[in-house]
């Protein structure tokens, strides 16, 4: 009895390590952007977000050794946001770290569409997330109309319509998952939603109406929560990825037997 005990809380506490480690690492970035707001130092602000998915990242692998396309082309996509946002400071091609969280968003869509079983909705819930997507739709049509008065570059307003209509639809098929399912995976993965679409909001409301190192630090601490909310989706989707490989292993061993037999 003693050896499978051992064994249980190495393995627990194996489980705890990482997951551990993946919170502080998150607690640790969010204390540095309060104390840069704290010193006011806006260096600090900018400097630690490149930090934000090389730390996450390297404490995901030091367990998991395999991660999907989409989700390596969002962090790819999300990291040239950040490294763009603070290199680039030409008029010419402050574009350009919009256009690079737009496909990181495309992506995260890419990771939700295949679950997303349309048939399996419920009617009255599908009817439910049709009128709240269809509801800010035409607040997002309403807010082009004043947009495009007040800022001159229209491709600018075009960008902004269209990742602020990718996560619309990420929020519209996440929150379909999680009602459809009610998972723990399902939630961490509308709960990032969550956390990018208003982390975009501030963002936009710090460059084009108020310039504030509050609005800065909260942008930061609701992206850093996205990622981390993400790569702790990312350990279950790969658990279960994993569990799920082993399982068509043992069935193809057993058949094998039969055979043999």
């Amino acid at each position: 009895m003693a050896q499978p005990t051992y064994a249980y809380i190495l393995k627990i506490s194996y489980k705890f390590t990482f997951s551990t480690a993946l919170l502080c690492a998150m607690l640790i970035l969010i204390a540095v952007n309060f104390f840069g707001v704290f010193t006011q130092n806006d260096v600090l602000l900018k400097y630690t977000m490149l930090l934000f998915i090389p730390v996450f990242l390297i404490i995901f692998l030091l367990k998991y050794n395999s991660l999907s396309v989409p989700f390596i082309s969002f962090l790819v996509f999300s990291f040239l946001g950040s490294i763009s946002s603070i290199y680039i400071k030409e008029d010419m091609f402050l574009l350009v770290p919009d256009a690079f969280y737009f496909l990181s968003f495309m992506y995260l869509l890419l990771i939700a569409i295949p679950k997303f079983k349309i048939f399996e909705v419920d009617k009255l819930i599908g009817v439910y997330l049709i009128s709240v997507f269809l509801i800010n739709v035409y607040l997002l049509y309403a807010l082009y109309g004043f947009l495009i008065n007040v800022i001159p570059d229209d491709m600018e307003v075009n960008l902004f319509i269209a990742k602020s209509l990718v996560l619309n639809i990420l929020a519209f098929l996440s929150f379909g998952i999680y009602l459809n399912t009610q998972t723990k995976e399902s939630i961490l993965f509308l709960a990032a939603v969550v956390c990018f679409g208003f982390s975009t909001i501030l963002d936009y409301i710090n460059g084009y109406y108020l310039y504030d190192l509050n609005f800065i630090m909260f942008n930061r601490i609701l992206y850093v929560i996205g990622l981390y909310l993400v790569f702790r989706y990312a350990m279950i989707d790969n658990k279960f990825s994993n569990t799920s490989i082993e399982t068509v292993d043992k069935h193809k061993d057993y058949s094998s037997d039969n055979i043999l037999a």
